[in-house]
């Protein structure tokens, strides 16, 4: 099993690249990033994107945190598992559970970003992590609701299944001005770094097939069905314009779970924390804080 990019050749000024390891954890090498000191802190990235997304906003919570963030299975740098089973949501929920244990750490607080922040939550009902609070940047937290949506799954799971779709769709994305077209359709503001990154992942034809594969299996009929259980607290992070999910699904996702608040955060899309890591780090820090995680900073004599 190998990952998507090569680390000796597409890595080579990948972000925080001094943070980078390379862990074997439930059958798959995980490429983790791990930087700060304080409290543990799991980051998740979401569908399509890697740890280069989380390059802003973990050097910012690595100054009160230990931070650990992985690229998820068949993504960026993490080796794709061996059959299309390994992308679900439950598989990818164990997988980040087994990777913790390897690395014997135990998060005290967890944020994904969209499809991320699922992950977590499956992971938190199944006793794989047990962080206080998750923080939920734009999750993907609910199903499809229309015909079109529903749909959505079959198509992904065919054009993963055909490798000359995903070449295609990895030519296609050679072009940078597809790439930010893509992002801007998002309702975010890329910078022409973020452009860059994505191009590289985009123009990967395993990175897309695992892409798609994970798409063509998420089934969050039961994340929704069992999120009544959920004991940590949820705090759902919103950009206002984000046009990838709803912002008023946030509602919806809020009533499901015993214990739920919302932040909207204006002037940012689907993208948030790559577009205003300030402002997404200080809700972190800020969640941490009102549960007693970090210590209140010290005050001048």
């Amino acid at each position: 099993m190998t990952a998507p990019l090569d680390w000796q050749r597409d890595g080579r000024d990948w972000p925080n690249r001094d943070a980078s390891s390379f862990v074997s954890a439930g059958g798959l090498v995980w490429h983790v990033q791990m930087m700060g000191a304080g409290p543990t802190l799991l980051l998740i990235h979401g569908t399509g994107a890697s740890t280069h997304s989380l390059r802003k906003i973990m050097t910012l919570l690595a100054r009160q945190f230990t931070v650990i963030a992985p690229d998820l299975p068949g993504h960026g740098f993490t080796a794709v598992p061996a059959d299309a089973t390994g992308l679900s949501l439950p598989a990818m929920a164990g997988g980040i559970g087994k990777l913790m244990r390897k690395l014997g750490a135990e998060p005290v607080l967890a944020a994904g970003h969209s499809a991320g922040a699922a992950i977590l939550i499956r992971a938190a009902l199944d006793g794989e992590i047990k962080p206080a609070s998750i923080v939920s940047i734009n999750g993907a937290l609910l199903p499809f609701r229309t015909p079109v949506g529903r749909l959505f799954s079959p198509i992904a799971r065919m054009m993963a299944l055909s490798p000359v779709v995903r070449h295609i769709m990895a030519w296609r994305a050679q072009s940078p001005s597809a790439v930010e077209r893509v992002l801007r359709g998002t309702g975010s503001k890329p910078s022409r770094e973020d452009v860059a990154f994505y191009s590289r992942l985009f123009g990967n034809p395993g990175h897309v097939q695992s892409a798609l594969g994970m798409m063509a299996s998420w089934d969050l009929d039961s994340l929704v069905s069992d999120m009544h259980r959920l004991g940590p607290e949820l705090v759902l992070v919103v950009g206002e314009d984000d046009r990838a999910i709803s912002p008023a699904d946030a509602e919806r996702a809020a009533s499901l779970a015993p214990s739920a608040r919302i932040v909207r955060v204006a002037g940012a899309g689907h993208l948030a924390h790559e577009e205003k890591p300030e402002e997404i780090a200080e809700i972190v820090v800020e969640t941490a804080m009102r549960l007693s995680l970090l210590s209140p900073p010290a005050r001048n004599a």
